[in-house]
C-alpha cells in the first residue's frame, strides 16, 4: 500500500508540476518576447505618462496594447496582477517530488555504490547542497560582475564553468539518472530563487513608492528594474537546459554513456544557444540586434555532434530465428532475480507485479520495452541483469510472449 501511494503521489506532483512550469515558462517567454518587440512611442500622452515602449497584438479575436513603464506610471487604476506563483509553484512541486521519488528512495535511485558507497542521509545531504551551493555561487557572481563593462558575458562564462563542473561532481557522485535530475534541480532553484529573493522584492518597493507618495531615490528605483531584468533574463536562459535535464532521465543512453557528464553539458549548452537565437530574433526584425542565426547554427551543431557521438556502436547480426526457443521457465527465473525485488509479492512499483503468468502476459510489452528496448529497467541495474539475459527477454517477447 505505501508503494502504491508513493506512485499516486508521484503521478500527481508530476502533473502538478508540468501545468505550473508550463505557466511560468510561457509567461516568461512571453514578456521576454514582449521587451524585444515594444517600441518606444511618439504620442505625446503616452509620452507624458511615461511609456516606454508599446505594441499591438493581435489574439484570440481581439486587439492587445501592451506598454512598458521603466520605472512606475503615477497611478495604477486596477488590480495590479503579479507574477510570482507560477514559479514558486513550480519549485514547490519539483522539489516535492524529487523528495518523493529520489530522496524518500535514496537507496534505490540516488545512490550508485559502483560509484559512492555511502548512506541514505550522506546522499541526500550532498544532493540538497548542491541546490544550495549553486544558488550562493550563482548569485554572488550576478551581483559582483553582473553590472560591470561586459558583465554578463563574465557571468555567463563563470556559470557555464560552474556547471560543467556541477554536472562532473554530481555524476561522479550520483547514479546517472539522479545526476542529470539534480543538476537541472540545482539550476531551476536558482531560477526560483531569482524570483523569491530579487525580482518580487525589488517590485514590492517600487510599488510601495508608488502606493504610499514617500520620495524614493531614483537611483535605487532604477537598480531594483535593472537587476529584476537581469535575473529575469538569466531565468531564460536557464529554461531549456532546465527542461532538457528534466526529460532526461527517460532515456537511459543519455545517462548511462561512459561520459554522460559531458553529454549533459553539451545537451544544456545547445539548448542554451538555441534559446539565445529566439531572444535576439525579435530584436533582429526592429532593427535591434545582430542577425540570431549563427546561435542557431552553433546549437544545432552542438546537437548533432552529440548524436553522432552517441551512435550505438555495430553488432554483428546474430539471428533470432537461429537461436533457441525461449521457454516461458527461462524468462520467470530471469524476471525472478533481476525485477521481482519491485515488482513481487512483496513490493509493486507502480502497482506492476511480475511473479505470476497473469502479470507478465499482462505487462509483457512494457517489460520488453524497459529492460531491452529502452534499458532503463532494473532501475541504475541494482539488481545486475546481464546482456544475456535481456537477450532471453528479447527472444521470448520477439517470438511472441507465451506464459504457458
Amino acid at each position: 500500500m505505501d508503494a502504491y501511494l508513493l506512485d499516486w503521489a508521484n503521478l500527481l506532483l508530476r502533473w502538478v508540476h508540468v501545468i505550473t512550469a508550463i505557466a511560468w515558462i510561457g509567461s516568461s517567454f512571453y514578456f521576454v518576447f514582449l521587451d524585444n518587440n515594444l517600441i518606444k512611442p511618439n504620442s505625446p500622452d503616452l509620452l507624458e505618462k511615461g511609456v516606454d515602449g508599446a505594441m499591438w497584438a493581435v489574439h484570440g479575436g481581439g486587439f492587445y496594447n501592451p506598454q512598458k513603464y521603466m520605472v512606475a506610471p503615477k497611478k495604477i487604476h486596477t488590480k495590479l496582477h503579479w507574477f510570482y506563483w507560477e514559479a514558486y509553484t513550480t519549485w514547490l512541486t519539483g522539489f516535492s517530488l524529487f523528495t518523493v521519488l529520489y530522496l524518500w528512495n535514496a537507496g534505490t535511485f540516488l545512490i550508485d555504490k559502483s560509484l559512492m558507497d555511502w548512506s541514505p542521509a550522506q546522499a541526500i545531504t550532498a544532493a540538497l547542497s548542491f541546490l544550495v551551493v549553486f544558488w550562493l555561487i550563482y548569485d554572488a557572481v550576478s551581483r559582483v560582475f553582473g553590472f560591470r563593462e561586459n558583465g554578463e558575458r563574465i557571468v555567463g562564462a563563470i556559470m557555464m564553468a560552474v556547471v560543467a563542473f556541477a554536472a562532473w561532481a554530481a555524476c561522479h557522485l550520483f547514479a546517472g539518472r539522479a545526476a542529470f535530475l539534480l543538476v537541472g534541480a540545482m539550476i531551476a532553484t536558482a531560477m526560483s530563487a531569482n524570483v523569491f529573493f530579487w525580482i518580487i522584492p525589488g517590485q514590492r518597493k517600487v510599488v510601495a513608492a508608488m502606493t504610499s507618495g514617500v520620495a524614493m531615490d531614483p537611483k535605487e528605483l532604477a537598480m531594483h528594474g535593472k537587476r529584476g531584468k537581469q535575473r529575469s533574463v538569466h531565468n531564460t536562459y536557464f529554461t531549456l537546459p532546465v527542461i532538457f535535464a528534466m526529460l532526461s532521465n527517460h532515456y537511459s543512453f543519455l545517462y548511462t554513456h561512459e561520459y554522460h557528464w559531458v553529454v549533459l553539458v553539451l545537451m544544456m549548452l545547445a539548448g542554451a544557444l538555441i534559446r539565445q537565437f529566439f531572444v535576439q530574433r525579435h530584436g533582429y526584425h526592429l532593427g535591434r540586434a545582430s542577425n540570431p542565426l549563427p546561435f542557431a547554427i552553433a546549437g544545432v551543431v552542438v546537437l548533432l555532434g552529440v548524436i553522432v557521438w552517441l551512435r550505438p556502436a555495430p553488432t554483428a547480426n546474430a539471428s533470432t530465428a537461429s537461436a533457441s526457443p525461449v521457454t516461458f521457465a527461462q524468462v520467470s527465473q530471469v524476471l525472478e532475480q533481476r525485477c521481482h525485488m519491485c515488482h513481487g509479492a512483496q513490493v509493486q512499483m507502480k502497482n506492476v507485479r511480475f511473479d505470476s503468468a497473469e502479470g507478465v502476459k499482462q505487462h509483457a510489452l512494457n517489460i520488453y520495452q524497459q529492460a531491452v528496448v529502452l534499458r532503463v529497467m532494473p532501475m541504475n541495474n541494482a539488481t545486475g541483469i546481464t546482456e544475456e539475459e535481456r537477450g532471453v527477454i528479447k527472444r521470448w517477447y520477439e517470438a511472441g510472449p507465451k506464459t504457458e
